[in-house]
């Protein structure tokens, strides 16, 4: 008997297509996060093919903390832990521990997907807390919906950040202008872990008003957000043929702002800005900054979402 031919196992594992009018996203299985996402079949984040892994977080959720961990250690509830070094350039852990674990398919809707996963106690980490993500594509754009629950027997610190790039397009830097309402910023040393939180007033990480990508260069977190009637913040990105917004709710205290992918994306990839939305800042299981701690059976639950205007 001959033998079946299996197809290849993709990278990113299996691929989960939702879509509303011209909105069409997909959300995969490996973190659990967002590979690509388009309106009017324009990438508005810039993702990643399906024949490679997640390249520089595209896209990905980041639980149960976001950014860095200084030297992987952090004491809770009276006790040091000590996690593995996943960024050995800085020896810091970095992005959590669901990045490259499999989420489970809870409900497949031709508009909305949800996805869970469980961060069971490891070296490290002693805590059982479950992470659930509904993406949905409607009328206005596209929302992540995340709500995080300690299923276990005793306290969890817990952080959230989620790593979307939005596409720069044809729009050249010098054109792309990028608003941030955000009334003060952290600094960072020369590991990129925290050292100071500052105003932004008369410094380079002040884009109250909109700043030219071209003039910039961040990897920063900033904080201090005005914020609407809503109770939401709006990352404004203005390019030559649209508008896209980043908004995120009162659980989102922070925004990261990355640009190191907006000249040298990487062979095969096109070029984006990172706008993360994040419960906290960078080291805050050591800093306390933004930190939530989930008593058994509490839950916390938050969202995000883009929104595009075409001109």
């Amino acid at each position: 008997m001959a033998a079946t031919t299996r197809p290849p196992v993709l990278p990113s594992g299996e691929q989960w297509t939702i879509r509303h009018g011209d909105r069409v996203a997909v959300i995969v299985e490996v973190g659990g996060g967002l590979r690509t996402y388009t309106d009017r079949a324009e990438d508005i984040v810039a993702g990643y093919p399906e024949e490679v892994a997640a390249p520089s977080g595209r896209g990905q959720i980041l639980v149960p903390w976001p950014n860095r961990l200084r030297d992987g250690k952090y004491t809770f509830d009276g006790r040091e832990h000590v996690l593995p070094i996943t960024e050995p350039a800085t020896g810091n852990a970095s992005h959590g521990l669901t990045r490259w674990s499999p989420w489970a398919l809870r409900e497949r809707h031709e508009d909305r997907v949800v996805v869970s996963h469980t961060i069971h106690p490891r070296p490290g980490w002693d805590s059982t807390v479950e992470v659930v993500t509904a993406w949905s594509v409607d009328d206005t754009g596209l929302v992540c919906q995340v709500r995080a629950t300690n299923v276990g027997a005793a306290p969890a610190p817990f952080g959230y950040g989620a790593h979307p790039y939005l596409a720069l397009g044809d729009t050249p830097l010098e054109r792309a202008r990028l608003t941030v309402p955000a009334a003060d910023v952290v600094l960072v040393d020369e590991r990129k872990l925290p050292a100071d939180v500052d105003d932004v007033d008369e410094t380079p990480f002040d884009l109250r008003e909109g700043v030219a990508l071209a003039d910039l260069d961040l990897d920063h977190a900033l904080t201090a957000l005005t914020r609407g009637e809503d109770g939401c913040w709006v990352v404004d990105l203005d390019l030559d043929d649209r508008q896209v917004r980043l908004w995120g709710d009162q659980r989102l205290d922070w925004v990261q702002v990355f640009t190191g992918k907006i000249r040298d994306a990487g062979p095969g990839l096109a070029p984006g800005v990172a706008i993360e939305p994040l419960s906290c800042p960078a080291d805050a299981f050591n800093s306390g900054l933004g930190l939530v701690v989930l008593e058994p059976g509490d839950t916390w639950a938050a969202q995000w979402g883009i929104e595009v205007s075409w001109r």
